[in-house]
């Protein structure tokens, strides 16, 4: 196939997502594969909030079904991020591709073409377009609910929405690390956070365990996240990022309420990394197929008194470290029998998910919590964050 015509028609659907307008991105995609790409139809799907399944994004009530994360063709390019073909009635195929920006996992682009020969010449180039249909959904969202809206299965209590908007993302990818993380209940969560940022020498990672219910706890989240990125963003040092959030948790509650956070600061280059432990989040490592707890110097939470000194301790991250971070959510939830989770089982939930990519093993984590709550419900948000350590 001749080069130019690749080319133009690569240019001419990056052109048209770019000049849509945000709720028509989808419409300008289906446009111009139908009319470039012989596509006989295009459907745009994005991942529920709880990772469970695939939301078509189309006229609110929607048309067509959601679609298994866990057991779809669908759900197969999403888990592996990478282009899954399947074949269909009347020698059609359809491509289904990962929508993903940066390493954050949105959803799943899905192109039916003609024929077999037809797909396999425009797979590299579709899953080009997804990746730009994903970037510009990152920017849509900022004008437009309807790619939220079609995250919905149920709806979000205001804590929950409260919290989702203040999350940066729930994986992201560079080549010293890849990161994932989930909230869970997904649809009620109300303390519980996780906040990361990088620069091109360092990664800033915030682990919250939340305290108190509902919109009080998510309030409480939103000012103390708010106060570190303020400070983190000024160009302070994560000890001084504890004391500036401190102070702004304690300003406003006078010791009524307060705050547990991780923070943890990955210097890009060596593996060192900061760490300021206010609390009670929980941190394990994988390191030459051994899980073990890192034990780390508590300090008090964000809050409880007022002009509290805070004071980095020193660790190093080495190539091919796992770390998972845990809220009380996780490690204290009891089975039915009053036995709580711990870090025995919760070591065995790493080993076992060990092959898994780290924007996966949350998920994974999760579900095994499930299993041992038994039927009962939670009554705590329960947070993992899984960080992959590649380094330079």
């Amino acid at each position: 196939m001749d080069v130019s015509f690749l080319v133009d028609r690569f240019v001419a659907a990056e052109r048209a997502l770019r000049t849509a307008a945000p709720h028509e991105l989808l419409d300008a995609v289906r446009h111009v594969l139908i009319q470039r790409y012989a596509a006989r139809s295009v459907e745009l799907f994005m991942a529920d909030y709880g990772l469970t399944l695939l939301q078509p994004v189309s006229v609110l009530p929607h048309t067509t079904e959601p679609v298994s994360v866990h057991d779809s063709p669908a759900g197969r390019a999403f888990g592996a991020q990478q282009p899954h073909v399947e074949p269909v009635p009347d020698g059609l195929v359809r491509l289904h591709l990962p929508v993903t920006a940066r390493g954050d996992r949105l959803g799943v682009l899905s192109v039916t073409l003609p024929d077999r020969d037809r797909a396999d010449d425009a797979v590299a180039e579709l899953a080009d377009v997804a990746q730009v249909l994903a970037h510009e959904v990152v920017v849509a969202e900022r004008e437009t609910d309807v790619y939220m809206q079609a995250r919905r299965r149920d709806r979000l209590t205001l804590a929950a929405e409260m919290q989702w908007q203040l999350l940066p993302g729930r994986s992201c990818t560079r080549p010293e690390y890849r990161l994932g993380a989930q909230l869970e209940p997904a649809y009620a969560v109300f303390g519980d956070n996780f906040d990361w940022s990088a620069t091109a020498d360092h990664l800033t990672l915030y682990v919250t365990n939340g305290m108190g219910e509902g919109v009080e706890a998510s309030l409480l989240t939103n000012l103390a996240i708010s106060a570190l990125r303020n400070a983190r963003r000024a160009g302070l040092s994560l000890a001084d990022q504890a004391a500036l959030g401190d102070q702004a948790v304690y300003a406003h509650y006078r010791g009524g309420r307060h705050l547990s956070v991780l923070m943890l600061d990955f210097e890009l280059a060596t593996g060192l990394v900061s760490v300021v432990d206010a609390g009670s989040p929980r941190m394990l490592r994988l390191r030459d197929g051994v899980v073990e707890r890192v034990e780390l110097e508590a300090q008090l939470p964000l809050g409880m008194f007022e002009d509290t000194d805070y004071v980095c301790q020193e660790l190093y991250a080495e190539p091919g470290d796992r770390l998972v971070f845990v809220s009380d959510g996780v490690y204290g939830v009891a089975s039915p029998k009053g036995e709580a989770y711990g870090d025995a089982a919760l070591s065995r939930a790493i080993q076992a998910t060990r092959l898994l990519p780290a924007a996966e093993v949350p998920g994974a984590v999760l579900r095994e919590l499930k299993g041992h709550r038994g039927q009962s419900s939670s009554d705590d948000d329960a947070l993992v964050v899984c960080l992959d350590w590649l380094g330079r």
